[in-house]
């Protein structure tokens, strides 16, 4: 059925990002995150009904903007920046919410970072006698800074993010041994006195509070420029570090920022519109090894991005090393749109493999495997994360699943006999 929004809906990128609903005088009413904001948008005006406070006033909603991030972790920033500034009518509504929290930078001399929900910020506020007026928290004598509110953050994954982005410390000062984050190259020394405070302020929490602003470009120009000075005066492992943060920083992607709620919210919302990418790997014996990469959206095959791999540095017979490499080059093409969904012909050792793989690379997209059994009878579903939510999307949602599955199959076999005919 056709509403006023439908082309919006069709124009609305698959991409992580905000998105903002104005009335017809262009007053913000509300604005959200996404991980996929085609999916998340079009949500609305499906007809399934959660417990968003805008769904009651919807009706209200007469234009609808965008803005896309590169990843999950700018969407959420974007997101507080925005309603910090704003203060959206139907934001101030969930405003009470204990899942709403801010991030607060204090005054030491090597500054901390710490979290505090929203209740949490309104008692410490009252015991200095001050409040909470239009979004806007008074700085004190403990913070220099206050970021928020993030609503929806899963608190933990998002201070573990900022710490492999920027190093921050919360330590001992000069302490006699160095700390885990320290032996982890997760701490530039504060523990072990092996950076000033003005330097630690300067490498860490002022790039930290950059990005947090929402002004990553100039971040990653900083760590660029500290990056060929370090070069230059031979300071090789500084010059390293700056290297690893700019590449990090180009390349951010943590579904698991959002929270429990927020990512049931998803699955509940989407149905069967998610990105899948099913893998297979085909061999005859110990030789022609081929691995095989199919893609589904809204529940159908999208072949135009369909991939094909020939195995080029696995010896000898291993379904597992064969998908680690051709994950590994999947994962090489930045260009390629990630999905939601990791899809893995295979049982517990496979899925443990992705799972793995994934980690190291700081990516957080559900895996979950199919093990097919003796003569392809068994369908035994193998998950990479003990998500609720998750299991039960795959449930509902198995048959779309073991025909990715089918499919990523047959894709890698007739890869292998055109191969071999060709021989």
């Amino acid at each position: 059925m056709k509403h006023k929004f439908t082309n919006i809906l069709l124009a609305l990128p698959s991409s992580s990002g905000i998105y903002l609903f104005f009335d017809i005088q262009k007053e913000l009413l509300y604005v959200g995150k996404a991980t996929n904001l085609k999916s998340r948008v079009s949500s609305y005006f499906c007809g399934a009904k959660t417990s968003r406070p805008i769904e009651q006033m919807m009706h209200e909603v007469a234009h609808i903007e965008w803005e896309v991030t590169e990843s999950v972790l700018e969407a959420i920033i974007l997101e507080a920046n925005t309603i910090a500034f704003h203060k959206p009518k139907y934001n101030v509504i969930g405003k009470d919410n204990k899942s709403w929290n801010y991030l607060c930078v204090t005054h030491d001399h090597y500054p901390k970072i710490q979290m505090l929900r929203q209740h949490e910020m309104k008692q410490y506020l009252e015991e200095k006698g001050k409040e909470i007026k239009d979004w806007k928290i008074p700085y004190s004598k403990e913070y220099a800074y206050v970021f928020g509110p993030f609503p929806g953050v899963n608190t933990k994954a998002f201070l573990k993010l900022l710490r492999k982005l920027f190093h921050y410390s919360d330590c001992k000062p000069r302490s006699k041994k160095p700390c885990l984050y320290r032996q982890m190259d997760q701490c530039l020394g504060v523990c072990t006195g092996e950076i000033s405070g003005d330097e630690y302020k300067k490498q860490v929490i002022s790039p930290m509070v950059s990005f947090l602003k929402g002004n990553k470009k100039h971040v990653i120009t900083f760590f660029e420029k500290e990056m060929k000075r370090a070069s230059r005066e031979s300071r090789f492992e500084d010059a390293a570090l700056f290297r690893d943060q700019v590449k990090q920083l180009q390349r951010i992607y943590d579904v698991t920022l959002l929270n429990k709620q927020f990512f049931e919210d998803e699955f509940a919302d989407t149905g069967k519109n998610f990105r899948i990418e099913g893998y297979d790997i085909s061999n005859l014996g110990s030789t022609g090894k081929v691995g095989s990469m199919v893609v589904f959206e809204k529940g159908y095959a999208k072949k135009a991005d369909y991939r094909k791999f020939t195995i080029k540095t696995v010896v000898g017979q291993s379904d597992v090393d064969c998908l680690e490499e051709v994950l590994l080059r999947r994962l090489a093409h930045h260009e390629w749109p990630y999905p939601e969904i990791f899809l893995i012909d295979g049982g517990k050792p496979q899925v443990n493999r992705v799972k793995r793989m994934l980690k190291e690379k700081n990516i957080h997209i559900p895996v979950v495997g199919i093990a097919k059994g003796v003569e392809r009878k068994k369908n035994e579903f193998i998950f990479g994360q003990k998500n609720a939510q998750f299991i039960l999307w795959v449930q509902k949602y198995q048959d779309l699943l073991i025909q990715v599955r089918d499919e990523a199959h047959r894709f890698a076999i007739n890869f292998q006999r055109s191969k071999r005919r060709l021989k």
